[in-house]
This record gives C-alpha cells, structure tokens and sequence, in this order.
C-alpha cells in the first residue's frame, strides 16, 4: 500500500510550489508526486494517466483540492467512482477533509461525502466555465482597444517603397528583395500580396 500525490497547474507559467509544499507535508515522497502542467479541461494528461496505470488496490491518492484533479463535473465523478469503487483506491482531498475515503465510513458518512464531491466537482467546472468566459471578455475589451495579439508585425522599413518599385520593374528577384529589406521571402511573398 503506498501513497502517491497528484499536483496540476493549468500552465507552464504556473508555481506548483504551494501543491507540493502541502504534499510533503502529508508525508508523500517527492518520488511519489507525480505533476501535470496542463488544463483540467478533461483528464487526457501525461502524468496523470501514468499515475493511474501505477495505482493498486488499496494505494492512496492525495490531491490539494478537487479542482487539482480536473474542473469537468461528469469526468470529476466518473474517475472518483473508477478509483475509489472499481479499483480500490482511497483518494484525500487536503482541502476538504470530508473526502477522505481511507476511513471506513457510515451510511451518513458516505451520502455527505458524496454530495460534496458532487458540489465541490459543479463549482470546479463552473470556475473553469467563467475563467473561460472572463477571458474571451478581456480579449474583446482589448482588441477594442486596439491591442494586437499574436506576433508582431514586421517593419517594412524605409527602403521597402524604392526595394518594392526594383521588383515591380524586373530588376530585382523577390529573394534578393527580400534580402534586401532584411526579411524571410515569404514575407516579402505576403507583402506584395497586400
């Protein structure tokens, strides 16, 4: 029987300190932790899928909190019943001291747990469904504003109008236009294409 930790962040950019902090604390192995950097959209992730394929009856699975372990309601309860009820493994919710299955609990016990993973799963959805929504709102408000998203274009320079002209009449080829203007020749291609 052993103890494994599951910590995800959503992005590369994100700290998994605090996670793992809480995970050493509970006394898991950093050999044991196992980390996904990527969203909790569904549960189609590297680490997570190795943990799974690892995990024996009667193992333990410790997460931070429920939104840690994916923000999708349906998939939330389906892995929980998978892990806990198929394949036998007690999984403990740091945050949530109620979804402890290690201990061999009541009827009560289990209608209560029950309904919190089921809320605790319909709240970690529902923030992903507003974080999404929030972000689609802040790039309207700031495409409003005329900010540009993606890569930066490429200055023409200020030889581009003269080099362009040199083209146009046959005198110069487009890569050496290109070479020219200090650019890839696709570039170029898109410029004349404009």
């Amino acid at each position: 029987m052993n103890t494994y930790g599951y910590v995800r962040v959503s992005t590369k950019e994100q700290n998994e300190d605090r996670q793992m902090i809480a995970m050493r604390e509970f006394g898991v192995a950093d050999s044991r932790i196992v980390l996904d950097k990527q969203s909790g959209k569904d549960f189609d992730r590297p680490g997570y899928r190795r943990l799974v394929r690892k995990l024996k009856a009667g193992d333990t699975l410790v997460i931070k909190s429920i939104d840690r372990l994916g923000r999708n309601y349906e998939e939330i309860l389906e892995q929980w019943r998978l892990l806990t009820k198929e394949r036998q493994i007690a999984i403990v919710v740091l945050d949530m001291p109620l979804l402890d299955t290690r201990r061999g609990r009541d009827l009560t016990g289990v209608l209560i747990a029950d309904i919190v993973l089921q809320l605790l799963s319909y709240v970690a959805q529902t923030e992903r469904e507003f974080n999404r929504q929030r972000q689609a709102e802040g790039i309207a408000a700031a495409k409003a504003r005329g900010v540009h998203f993606g890569r930066r274009f490429k200055e023409r320079g200020e030889n581009f109008e003269a080099v362009m002209a040199a083209w146009r009449r046959g005198e110069i080829s487009g890569r050496a236009a290109a070479r020219e203007l200090g650019v890839a020749h696709g570039t170029f291609q898109r410029w004349c294409r404009e």
